[in-house]
């Protein structure tokens, strides 16, 4: 289990590495054709499919063009022989978003299976945290 586990992180990180540069073919390659995702923004009941999954990059890539950053911090996986779970914290953010927020993460779990030998994230959540008072420091 331990070689899955790194293929899975080493998936993940090449996933948030071609976010930041706004590479969507590999960004969406590592996933399953019945991918649902729980975004930040709207759609709340989410999206399903890849074509839908496909529409989403375009406009968060011009977002990031403003400087923004998308970095992996912490990630932990569990593996079990072909179905598996990861969930990790990501710096995401414009310079400006960062600097009045350091500590602000982007939340991400992550639902995987094997097919044909090859792990495949078949959910995707993103998340910020509610946050009432002040932003946290």
């Amino acid at each position: 289990m331990a070689d899955d586990v790194e293929q899975i992180r080493a998936l993940i990180e090449e996933w948030a590495a071609a976010v930041h540069r706004g590479d969507l073919r590999t960004v969406v390659a590592g996933h399953a054709e019945d991918i649902v995702m729980f975004d930040v923004p709207p759609p709340y009941e989410g999206l399903r499919g890849m074509d839908a999954y496909r529409e989403v990059w375009p406009p968060f890539f011009v977002w990031q063009e403003e400087g923004a950053d998308f970095a992996v911090e912490e990630l932990e996986v569990v593996a079990g022989q072909d179905v598996a779970f990861a969930y990790a914290l990501l710096r995401c953010g414009t310079p400006e978003e960062l600097a009045a927020r350091p500590g602000l993460r982007l939340r991400l779990t992550l639902g995987l299976r094997k097919e044909a030998g090859r792990w495949l994230i078949a959910h995707e959540h993103h998340s910020f945290p509610c946050e009432p008072g002040p932003p946290p420091e």
